[in-house]
């Protein structure tokens, strides 16, 4: 089956000429800005906008968008939109632990009606700042595993219901900024499994990245556990969501997860038969965005080992563009 659209993502201080060069060259699409997840990112997030308001750094963007590449922006943004410094006026805007404690940490109580209106309007802010994006915006809850709210109302909503009320209240206040705007609903973690009680509103779509599978073994091979478990929080997703602009995030260039997310980076190998194996598994699936991380792969990467080769993930998208 064909797909429509492809991107590759990788942090903001490795975008160059280079790269810009390298995704004209390979024709893929859209190349987008992700700033370095976990507890870190407010502060990854806040030095990628103040990058976007200086020339030097509109002035790549500009050429990017001039060769005829789109670009995004895709973020773990819930702390940088909520942040901590208002624990201590609003401790009831923030999460409840196991223990029953208010915590600052990772994202909010997804009940708290001043929470979801302060964390929107940020959001509809933040839209005006990602210079030359598309209409597809990507601002993701914590990077974190166990993220979900415990207090008594949210108790009653699992992980992707809180979720969702978050981004169906995201995109309510951008879509005032910008009336094309879709939002992503990432399944990472425990959102993998589809929402139960809250619906999506419309504009919002499935974006699916299964951090957790077996990176060196196809998707689509019934006898690897992780795998298995994998498939089955896809079909569910794409039941719940639909395909209508589905998209895979995976991580077969993700050389900072290769790595460990230390640097120096590692040297990096792509296992090209995974990937086509798992490109056919998708479009089959029924997703058209077939995307990746390419993170740790910038100028630090190629001054120790070359050019990094990622001719595989290109061909991939290719082949199946074309059919």
């Amino acid at each position: 089956m064909k797909i429509n659209t492809s991107s590759l993502l990788i942090h903001p201080e490795e975008l160059s000429r280079k790269w810009i060069e390298r995704c004209v060259a390979l024709k893929i699409p859209t190349l987008a800005l992700h700033p370095v997840g976990g507890f870190r990112s407010p502060l990854t997030m806040k030095a990628m906008l103040d990058c976007l308001e200086t020339p030097e750094y509109r002035a790549l963007i500009d050429e990017a968008v001039e060769k005829g590449l789109q670009i995004e922006y895709e973020m773990h943004a819930a702390r940088y939109f909520l942040p901590a410094s208002e624990f201590e006026k609003h401790p009831e805007w923030f999460r409840m632990d196991k223990e029953g404690n208010r915590t600052p940490k990772i994202n909010c109580c997804a009940s708290n009606e001043e929470a979801l209106d302060f964390i929107a309007k940020r959001a509809a802010e933040t839209v005006k700042k990602l210079y030359r994006s598309s209409h597809r915006y990507f601002f993701w809850l914590d990077d974190a595993p166990d993220a979900a709210c415990r207090c008594p109302k949210c108790a009653e909503l699992s992980a992707a219901d809180q979720q969702l009320i978050i981004m169906n209240r995201m995109l309510e206040e951008i879509k005032k900024v910008d009336p094309e705007a879709e939002l992503a609903y990432l399944a990472y973690y425990s959102t993998l499994t589809p929402p139960e009680k809250i619906r999506p509103a419309e504009g919002i779509f499935l974006e699916y990245a299964p951090i957790d599978r077996d990176h060196h073994t196809p998707l689509s091979c019934v006898d690897n556990e992780k795998n298995n478990s994998q498939n089955q929080h896809i079909k569910e997703l794409l039941q719940f969501f639909g395909s209508v602009n589905a998209k895979v995030l995976d991580y077969w260039l993700d050389n900072s997860l290769f790595s460990d997310w230390k640097k120096p980076p590692k040297v990096f190998l792509p296992d090209s038969r995974v990937i086509h194996a798992d490109f056919d598994y998708y479009a089959d699936l029924g997703f058209r965005d077939i995307s990746c991380f390419a993170c740790y792969l910038g100028e630090d990467y190629e001054a120790l080992y070359g050019e990094p080769d990622i001719s595989s993930f290109a061909e991939a998208y290719h082949r199946l563009n074309k059919l």
